[in-house]
C-alpha cells in the first residue's frame, strides 16, 4: 500500500507518510518509507531485469533528466513500443557512449537471440552511433534509426517518428511520478526509485494501447 501511493500515484514520501497516518492510522515516518523503497528495490530488481519478457521488433531510446545529490543526472529508457515493456534504465551523471553502450547492451541480454533486423529508434545524439561502432566491433550488429529535430525534415525523422513520440509519452510519465520527489538524495535513491516505477510500468500499469491490460501477466 505505501509503494502504491509514493510509486504509483507519484507521492512523495512525506505525502504518503501523511496519508497512512491520516487515512490508515498508521504512524510512520517519510525515511521509513524511503528506506523501505530501497529494500523493495534492492529484492525486485533481479526479478525485473531477468524476467524471461516476450518481445517485438520494434525497439526506441531516450534520455531524461532527473535530480540526484542536487545535480543533473540523465536516466536512459529502452522500450519495446508495441508490447510497452521498459527493457533499459541505467541512471548516470553523464550523457556519454558508455551509458548508451550499457543501456543498448541491457536490451540485448532480454533477447533469446539478436534479430538479423534489430533496429533501434533514438534521437540525434552521437553516443548511439558510436555505441553501435562499439558493437560492431564485438560482432554484434544492428541498425541505428536517428530521428532528428522537432518537424520531419529527413525520410528517417518521418517513418520512425512515430516511435520517437512513444518513448517521449514514456519519459513524461515517468516525469508525472517523479515530479513529486524534487530530485533524489543519493544514486541509491534514484535506482530504488526508477527501479519500482519500471516494476510498476511493466507488471501492473494497465495501458490503453493494449485494451486496458497489462505489458506482462504473471502466470498464476
Amino acid at each position: 500500500m505505501i509503494l502504491t501511493y509514493h510509486v504509483n500515484y507519484g507521492l512523495s514520501a512525506r505525502r504518503t507518510a501523511a496519508i497512512m497516518q491520516d487515512v490508515h492510522g498508521v504512524a510512520i515516518s517519510h525515511q521509513t518509507i524511503l528506506n523501505y523503497e530501497n529494500s523493495v528495490a534492492l529484492m525486485l530488481k533481479p526479478y525485473v531485469d531477468y524476467y524471461p519478457y516476450e518481445l517485438s521488433d520494434q525497439f526506441c531510446g531516450d534520455e531524461t533528466y532527473i535530480r540526484v545529490g542536487g545535480r543533473w543526472h540523465y536516466l536512459f529508457f529502452f522500450f519495446d513500443a508495441v508490447k510497452k515493456i521498459i527493457l533499459s534504465y541505467p541512471v548516470s551523471p553523464n550523457r556519454d557512449t558508455a551509458t548508451a553502450v550499457r543501456a543498448i547492451d541491457e536490451v540485448l541480454v532480454k533477447m533469446k537471440e539478436i534479430p538479423e533486423d534489430l533496429t533501434f529508434v533514438v534521437d540525434g545524439n552521437p553516443i548511439y552511433l558510436l555505441a553501435q561502432h562499439f558493437f560492431a566491433q564485438h560482432d554484434i550488429s544492428f541498425d541505428v534509426k536517428q530521428v532528428i529535430g522537432l518537424t520531419n525534415e529527413d525520410p528517417v525523422s518521418t517513418e520512425y517518428r512515430p516511435l520517437k513520440q512513444i518513448i517521449e509519452r514514456l519519459n513524461r510519465t515517468f516525469k508525472g511520478n517523479y515530479r513529486s520527489t524534487h530530485g533524489f538524495g543519493s544514486e541509491q535513491g534514484s535506482v530504488s526509485f526508477v527501479t519500482l516505477f519500471v516494476a510498476y510500468f511493466n507488471f501492473l500499469r494497465p495501458h490503453a494501447a493494449l485494451e486496458g491490460k497489462v505489458p506482462v501477466v504473471n502466470p498464476e
